[in-house]
């Protein structure tokens, strides 16, 4: 694959590659890009996010997108590849946390938004005072949802 394109345009070869569900071509075209620029922030997370999705290496995977969210802490995107990693691993409230935080920065992100919808949003416990566990909150959680269809108002998972 070489250096027959530029770092941005292996980036882009790579975000098409990745969201066609290609993750062997998007990680040898996030590697040439982050070769031929180590000092990208972007291009170091979407690297270290394939390296953790097709090779399964967790740690080096996490180091790169640690160090890029670190680097550019106001870019969300960067905050959702961690999160991304850490889904991938089964670490859920990892994963969230960081979501979170990529919401903080911007709370229409769409793309975060999306994975906060595909990890699944939980239904207001019944008797909000009451823990979520409380076995009265379960009980009556069951039943008005039975009744209501499942249809009462969600809320994301907190």
């Amino acid at each position: 694959m070489g250096a027959l394109f530029s770092a941005d345009e292996h980036f882009r070869r790579g975000e098409t590659a990745l969201s066609a569900g290609d993750r062997a071509a998007a990680l040898e075209h996030f590697r040439v890009s982050h070769r031929l620029e180590p000092g990208n922030a972007r291009y170091r997370s979407y690297f270290g996010l394939c390296l953790g999705l097709a090779e399964r290496r967790f740690d080096r995977a996490l180091d790169l997108c640690r160090s890029a969210a670190k680097e550019e802490f106001y870019n969300p995107i960067l905050y959702l590849n961690l999160a991304r990693v850490h889904l991938e691993f089964g670490f859920k409230a990892e994963g969230l946390r960081y979501l979170r935080r990529g919401l903080m920065i911007d709370p229409n992100h769409p793309e975060i938004l999306g994975q906060l919808q595909e990890l699944g949003l939980r239904r207001r416990p019944a008797i909000r005072f009451l823990r979520r566990n409380n076995p009265l909150n379960r009980w009556l959680g069951r039943l008005l949802g039975r009744l209501a269809g499942f249809e009462s108002s969600p809320e994301p998972v907190r």
